[in-house]
């Protein structure tokens, strides 16, 4: 169980992709535990996006909940901008403990089911977003977290990476970020800082719930999944930030109902979510390797 005494208080997070869905989710949750969120995003005004969202309304929420919010826009296609919140994260903070890599774009035609060949080419932006500018942000972040010996780099997947789901790039992003996790950790090994993938799935966001009455099939594909609130992974992140063995589990990719299991932790609801490795696959790296050179 994570104990009540413990928290996040004097810690610094930064959390992509915050505006809404589980971005928001995380940043609430870590924001319980008293966390200095930096919340990033695109979303500054309202209307600016067809869903509900901007970075006021979560910093907003991030300190009634408890914690310290700052607002960072942020385009991750953009490098520079990348570099300029971690330049800021270090001028103003002089620390950090917790990089959550949860953005990615969502094309619209992601959801459509139709081949690879039909769909335009500007779907790589799901990899541009999901992968390319998670690596080029815990790059920046480890060259803040090595030299203070701590540190815990989290990137979000799913059952995807070994499961098809929705399309081509998408699945190819995700085993990917599993992969890119893993040999972070094993490079990150004696450093102090650890970096894992964590299998979240079907979440009640706020796309995923217009994409319920939208998109054709997908509510019979997922009549068997239990969803979770967006804030389900957060609390799980908030557990492993708090947890002085998380080093233990560098390089693995967990899945986040079986972490919660491990933790004592349900959704905001009251409600235990279960693991689907029985359903949909099992995660293919487990912690770290013993040797430098593992083949």
């Amino acid at each position: 169980m994570v104990s009540p005494s413990q928290g996040l208080a004097g810690k610094v997070a930064v959390v992509t992709g915050a505006t809404r869905g589980i971005g928001k989710g995380v940043a609430c949750a870590l924001a319980e535990r008293g966390a200095t969120v930096y919340v990033t995003g695109r979303t500054v005004a309202a209307g600016q996006h067809s869903l509900p969202g901007t970075l006021a309304q979560t910093v907003a929420e991030v300190e009634a909940r408890g914690g310290r919010g700052v607002a960072v826009p942020l385009d991750l296609t953009d490098d520079a901008q990348i570099a300029a919140l971690f330049e800021r994260v270090r001028r103003d903070e002089g620390r950090l403990d917790l990089l959550v890599n949860n953005a990615m774009a969502i094309p619209e035609a992601m959801t459509r089911r139709d081949g690879f060949w039909n769909k335009p080419l500007d779907q790589w932006q799901i990899w541009d977003t999901g992968l390319r500018a998670a690596f080029i942000a815990a790059w920046h972040a480890a060259r803040i977290m090595v030299p203070q010996g701590s540190g815990l780099i989290a990137a979000l997947s799913g059952y995807v990476g070994v499961t098809y789901t929705y399309d081509v790039v998408f699945g190819t992003t995700k085993t990917a970020t599993d992969r890119m996790m893993r040999d972070m950790g094993h490079e990150l090994r004696g450093t102090g800082v650890s970096a894992l993938s964590l299998w979240q799935g079907f979440t009640y966001t706020e796309r995923a719930t217009e994409n319920l009455k939208s998109v054709p099939g997908m509510a019979g594909q997922l009549a068997s999944a239990a969803g979770s609130s967006p804030e389900f992974p957060g609390r799980v992140i908030a557990a492993l930030a708090m947890d002085p063995h998380v080093a233990a589990r560098s390089g693995g990719t967990f899945i986040n109902a079986e972490l919660a299991a491990e933790y004592g932790l349900t959704d905001k609801d009251g409600r235990t979510i279960p693991s689907l490795r029985e359903s949909r696959g099992a995660p293919l790296w487990s912690a770290g390797a013993t040797t430098w050179n593992e083949p």
